[in-house]
């Protein structure tokens, strides 16, 4: 009886309250879940109201996952324990990239679908990943087991796989894109995808030509990569300078070109000129774009030393300073350039004076601007144009008694060490 109510006393002292109890349940289901790694993957605790929670995929797959792998090491064991066959590795390499391949054309079938990555789209990623993993380590048991070695070419076959991935992302996200309203991801660099393409055709037939020739890499492989390589880089450029003409165009007829603002000084020595000179003075006026919209006219050869002598005299305007001279070869003819003016007004003008190549001889500026005489000597010496009316009219860079001039298109020099 005394040994009763002892028991009884003890199991009122140590009995706890209700929220006692309430707090220990809840340390020893934490303590429970810590110490079980399995009840933590697969057990779940429940929602308000007494509705279970909703399963975790991510723990779902892992969970999975080791069951595979536990399933393929138990008949890997069964059939030998033997050790993987060399080029396992490869072969595990080219799996994991068709699996990633997979999982992103998912995923961007996803994002095209609905436009927006739905909740809990992380953990199916994590959740494919770790199925992929699995079937991959159950067929190297499966493989192992059997005893089957890697296939020759192994590793370009890897690099081919890799390839054939990365262009069904960027296909899935330029599908993605292209839902979306957006121009494609890939467009800005068709070189890329043309040179990635044209080097798995060649690793591919490379793979085929070494199985062929007993694992021996032919003569002209290196030639047959190089030549697929320049195919691919002139597809490249073929297609962006398609695209910068397309771009023009589209610019063009989206918005009218505006006239040049250096127009109405065009317009305005024209007018000068045909009064004070004569209107066969002027054979063409242009504005020389590529020259910083530069207006430039063309005159008449024998017209050139009186319109010369008119624009520097003229007060509006004032070309007074000849800055430079040049010479041209354009085989149908010749041709000199002369860049003239006016510091007081600060703008610039080019005169273009032509001639035949045969005969070539354009009369000389240099009483009306000194410093074209040593440019016109130097024209004279390279090009041999003739400068009547030039003072000191000879060579300036060559000997004297050098035969030809350098710089026309038809030189031959005498000499050919020379």
């Amino acid at each position: 009886m005394s040994e009763e109510n002892s028991e009884r006393k003890q199991e009122s002292v140590t009995t706890p309250t209700s929220g006692e109890n309430k707090q220990e349940s809840g340390s020893k289901d934490e303590a429970g879940a810590s110490d079980n790694p399995e009840t933590k993957q697969t057990d779940n605790p429940p929602a308000e109201g007494g509705a279970s929670a909703p399963v975790d995929p991510k723990k779902e797959a892992r969970a999975k996952a080791a069951a595979e792998l536990r399933a393929a090491r138990a008949a890997r064991e069964a059939a030998g324990g033997e050790a993987p066959a060399e080029g396992a590795v490869d072969a595990e390499k080219e799996a994991k990239a068709k699996a990633a391949a997979e999982l992103r054309a998912a995923r961007a079938a996803r994002a095209a679908a609905g436009g927006e990555t739905p909740t809990g789209a992380a953990d199916a990623e994590k959740e494919a990943k770790a199925k992929a993993a699995a079937e991959l380590r159950a067929a190297r048991a499966a493989r192992e087991a059997a005893g089957g070695g890697a296939p020759a070419g192994a590793s370009d076959a890897e690099k081919e796989a890799k390839a054939k991935a990365a262009a069904e992302l960027r296909a899935a996200r330029a599908a993605r894109e292209a839902a979306g309203g957006e121009a494609p991801a890939g467009a800005a660099d068709p070189e890329r995808e043309a040179k990635l393409k044209a080097a798995a055709e060649a690793r591919a037939a490379r793979a085929a030509a070494r199985e062929a020739a007993g694992g021996e890499a032919p003569a002209g492989e290196a030639d047959a990569e190089k030549e697929a390589k320049a195919k691919a880089a002139a597809e490249a450029r073929a297609a962006r300078a398609a695209a910068r003409g397309q771009k023009a165009e589209e610019g063009a007829e989206a918005a009218p070109k505006l006239p040049s603002p250096n127009q109405p000084r065009l317009d305005r020595i024209v007018e000068l000129i045909k009064q004070h000179v004569g209107d066969d003075a002027v054979t063409e006026a242009v504005i020389n774009e590529r020259d910083r919209d530069l207006p430039t006219l063309t005159i008449l050869s024998e017209r050139w030393p009186e319109v010369a002598r008119f624009v520097k005299a003229n007060e509006e305007l004032d070309l007074i300073y000849l800055s430079n001279v040049t010479g041209v070869d354009y085989e149908t003819h010749m041709e000199t350039v002369y860049y003239i003016g006016s510091l007081s007004k600060k703008h610039f003008y080019g005169f273009k004076v032509k001639t035949d190549r045969e005969a070539a001889s354009i009369p000389s500026v240099t009483p009306v601007w000194e410093t074209a005489n040593w440019n016109e000597r130097e024209i004279f010496d390279l090009l041999g144009i003739d400068f009547p009316g030039h003072p000191d009219l000879r060579r300036i860079m060559m000997p004297d008694d050098w035969v030809g001039h350098p710089l026309r298109k038809d030189y031959e020099p005498i000499d050919p060490e020379v």
